[in-house]
């Protein structure tokens, strides 16, 4: 009978559970009805503005057309009253000349008669008769201004709704993903001069292909884009790939997505440790700052933590995701004022880059291997490399390894850049904005390497997820490019 029951209590859970999905769907059903109403007003009322607009383009339209008559019409009317005022007073003056004349032939003085015979024959040979044109001077024809209105009326009788563009198709030869930035081309599958404008959509993903559901990222947007192309700047490659789609819009309706297309941005990422880090530095993910009185309140912190745990101190800890040894290391400690990124380099080139602040005093930027001692500085090891900066008492700018410095005589940049090429055992740093190489390191790698900074008084901020600029991967090609910034420690770090 238990049995039964639970066999019945599945069964009416599932009925359950099929009742709220047809509720729902019901639901559903309602509210796509109520929006299929108020979408139709809309869309009517969206009509109602567009011929109400056509008819105002037509009103204006014949107005002007009518003006344009009525200016014809008043210019031919009056040059024709000039011509009939013309005639008229020609005519008056030709009957009272006819009248002077018909009255000379009743007179019988032969004198007088050939006086005024005289005169009437000069009047007549500048009479305004003889001289008018008998001629209109404008047609009374209007045909010129007439209309035809058959292909327009032909246009509009094949007036439709607007189509549905197409989805566009993404040119993968032509996407680029170069100096963290990602240029999408794409083109419409056939002409369309209804289209306005274009939708990009991209998100990011640690997953060769679509994006799985339980780790989907929402979709970012980029709307009103006029050409077939577009570049998203400024990027941190934070994951392995990139999802991006695109769709056509004409005024009033979007079209489908294209097929997505998934493009690698995979780079080097981390984070700084602050696991392991000098007590004396304020560690927050990618930036970290010098205290001059961090260490004193957590050195007590840490001897009561110390005593509760009998006096041990871890021998592994996690980085990169990986249980790593550090040998004695604990926390950085005396006048090691170090902080380590968290993820470990063992193969391929990678690229960071690292601004100081203005007022920063000293510091030091490069990579060491994971053994480095808690007391080690960076560069007076044979375990780490690193470029020195110093703005205290005196201005140097230096190249360190093993305890032996080069200085570099040229002026410190902005922002450094570093590029660490494992298999090629290369270690090379650039002023990150003109991308010219400061000084190069040739060592043959063979621990796992992680990236190393060192802070006294100031601060650093570390950008990471950057892909190997363009600059620097053309001049790694040309190794002229780099032989006049390698110095005599490339011999001690073989």
């Amino acid at each position: 009978m238990e049995e039964q029951r639970e066999t019945l209590q599945r069964i009416i859970s599932t009925l359950a559970n099929k009742n709220d999905e047809i509720h729902n769907f019901i639901d559903m059903l309602n509210q796509t009805i109520q929006n299929v109403q108020i979408n139709s007003s809309n869309v009517i009322s969206e009509l109602d503005d567009e011929f109400d607009g056509l008819y105002s383009v037509l009103d204006e339209m014949k107005g002007s057309m009518a003006s344009a008559i009525q200016q014809e019409q008043a210019r031919k009317i009056q040059a024709l009253q000039n011509q009939l005022s013309q005639c008229s007073n020609a005519l008056e003056s030709s009957e009272e000349l006819l009248e002077l004349a018909a009255q000379s032939l009743d007179i019988k003085d032969p004198v007088k008669f050939s006086e005024a015979a005289r005169q009437i024959k000069d009047r007549v040979t500048v009479a305004s008769a003889f001289r008018i044109s008998l001629k209109p001077e404008v047609s009374d024809s209007m045909t010129h201004l007439m209309v035809d209105f058959t292909q327009e009326r032909h246009a509009l009788q094949t007036v439709k709704f607007l189509p549905v563009p197409k989805a566009p198709v993404i040119d993968l030869a032509a996407c680029l993903v170069i100096d963290n930035c990602i240029t999408v081309s794409w083109r419409m599958p056939e002409e369309d001069s209804r289209v306005d404008h274009f939708v990009l959509e991209y998100r990011k993903t640690n997953f060769d292909g679509l994006a799985r559901v339980k780790d989907e990222q929402s979709w970012e947007l980029i709307d009103y884009i006029k050409a077939t192309e577009y570049t998203l700047s400024g990027l941190k490659f934070d994951t392995k790939y990139m999802n991006v789609r695109v769709r056509a819009c004409n005024k009033a309706v979007a079209g489908e997505y294209s097929d997505p297309v998934t493009l690698e941005t995979k780079a080097f990422v981390f984070n700084l440790d602050n696991t392991s880090s000098h007590l004396n530095l304020k560690v927050e993910d990618s930036y970290v700052e010098w205290e001059p009185t961090g260490g004193k309140g957590q050195e007590k912190v840490k001897g009561k933590e110390n005593k509760g745990r009998s006096g041990a101190s871890p021998k592994r800890t996690s980085i990169g995701g990986k249980a790593t040894v550090k040998g004695s290391r604990d926390r950085f400690a005396g006048e090691s004022y170090t902080v380590l990124g968290n993820n470990a380099i063992e193969s391929g080139q990678h690229y960071w880059e690292v601004r100081a602040q203005k007022d920063c005093k000293s510091y030091s930027v490069g990579v060491a291997y994971k053994t480095l001692g808690k007391y080690d500085q960076l560069g007076k090891t044979n375990i780490s490399w690193c470029i020195h900066v110093n703005n205290w008492l005196q201005n140097t700018f230096a190249a360190k390894h093993n305890n032996k410095t080069k200085t570099l005589d040229i002026p410190v940049p902005d922002r450094l850049g570093v590029y660490c090429n494992f298999d090629g055992g290369q270690l090379t740093f650039y002023n990150a904005i003109s991308k010219v190489p400061l000084y190069t390191f040739r060592i043959k790698f063979t621990q796992p390497l992680l990236p190393a900074f060192m802070i006294w008084c100031g601060g650093l901020a570390v950008s990471t997820g950057l892909q190997v600029p363009s600059a620097v991967k053309t001049l790694q090609k040309n190794e002229n490019g780099l032989s006049g910034s390698t110095g005599s420690l490339n011999n001690i770090a073989q």
